[in-house]
């Protein structure tokens, strides 16, 4: 299946045993079996089929807040009704996001349809765990990492870096512990402080959590010298995988502009060309009980529906695209958008050693990946 062709679906989950305090995603603690919002999204993926028709999909992600908080029969209707509305293309992936202590579900997962499991363990270190205000033990999230690894045949790892006091030895440690687990992809995220969050919040206090971005820097680079040296490539910016099979279908399908449907609450979406042309931007209610009501009296979950200009796509895809080792393919974005990027920018971005150009795909140097946004922002006009 061609990148162009490609359809991806995530479904949002959004509730959460414990919100954590660096998280600002839509997420809320929850209330109880929420039956209601699970017949919502399976009427939801009734009305995008009406809209999108009967192309196969290339994957399908759950994510959220704490998608191993469903039930093994809750995530295998979704996963009967899409491959039912839609069908799923040769070698999808079914990816679902877990926390370590719902490693009991794991096994029943795999059973309704879900080949990958993306663990949130953070960190393999209880004191760690604590100051990130995470609710399992290292213990819990080495147990979770053996669980996954026979339920599966994909397993990736959350871990999270650059706290507040945080030594390279440490984070060395932490890197060997997860690359020697025997999983075959990690995604390492530099801790950063939001503004309506609970870190964000003692931030403003004048609490220091996170380490400035010139000491994150040199984080950043081991997590290259360490993973490599264990045979994982970092094939985007925050994500190394040991194998080109084990990197995430779902996302690489954002970082290259392919289509995706976007389900559940504040859940997001893009889309080809409309019938007027340009791509179309989708986010559905962001409450719970808003988004089930919105389907229950027969409207569409659906909040907000934008066409992007093509000066809008192709910032998206600049941005995205980037990301990537093998960079933003230029023809591409231009068949997509009809604009090119910034040659000016381009051509200085060349010249401080931060990007790099091979014929019609440019793409980040080493030293260009530790400033991925800014020079990405350099080539938008």
């Amino acid at each position: 299946m061609s990148k162009s062709q490609a359809l991806g679906l995530y479904i949002h989950w959004p509730y959460c045993a414990r919100i954590c305090p660096y998280c600002d995603f839509n997420v809320y603690r929850p209330k109880g079996a929420d039956d209601l919002l699970l017949a919502a999204i399976l009427e939801d993926l009734r009305h995008w089929r009406e809209r999108t028709g009967a192309r196969p999909l290339a994957s399908l992600h759950f994510g959220g807040g704490t998608p191993s908080l469903m039930s093994q029969q809750a995530v295998g209707d979704v996963i009967d009704l899409a491959e039912h509305l839609w069908g799923f293309a040769a070698a999808a992936e079914l990816g679902l996001e877990a926390n370590p202590n719902d490693l009991a579900g794991f096994a029943g997962f795999a059973a309704a349809g879900i080949n990958r499991l993306s663990v949130g363990v953070q960190s393999f270190q209880s004191d760690v765990l604590e100051r990130l205000g995470r609710d399992h033990s290292g213990d819990a999230a080495r147990a979770a990492v053996d669980t996954a690894l026979k339920a599966v045949p994909q397993v990736s790892l959350d871990l999270i870096y650059a706290w507040e006091g945080q030594s390279l030895e440490n984070w060395r440690s932490e890197l060997e512990t997860a690359l020697g687990t025997g999983v075959g992809h990690i995604s390492p995220y530099q801790l950063t402080i939001e503004q309506n969050t609970a870190f964000g919040k003692r931030a403003e206090r004048g609490e220091t959590l996170a380490l400035e971005p010139d000491d994150a820097a040199e984080f950043y680079e081991l997590t290259d010298e360490i993973a490599s040296s264990a045979g994982f490539e970092r094939y985007e910016i925050s994500n190394h995988a040991r194998s080109k099979a084990a990197q995430s279908r779902h996302n690489r399908l954002y970082w290259e502009g392919g289509d995706w449907i976007g389900v559940g609450p504040g859940a997001h979406g893009r889309l080809g060309q409309s019938s007027s042309g340009g791509r179309i931007a989708t986010e559905a209610a962001r409450r719970p009980g808003e988004y089930a009501q919105s389907i229950k009296s027969g409207s569409w979950g659906v909040a907000d529906e934008e066409q992007l200009s093509a000066e809008d796509e192709r910032a998206e895809r600049i941005l995205m695209g980037l990301r990537l080792l093998e960079g933003l393919d230029l023809d591409d974005l231009h068949a997509a958008t009809g604009l090119g990027i910034d040659e000016t920018g381009a051509e200085r971005m060349i010249a401080t050693g931060l990007l790099q150009r091979d014929g019609a795909r440019v793409s980040l140097t080493r030293e260009g990946q530790v400033l991925g946004d800014a020079v990405s922002m350099a080539l938008v006009p």
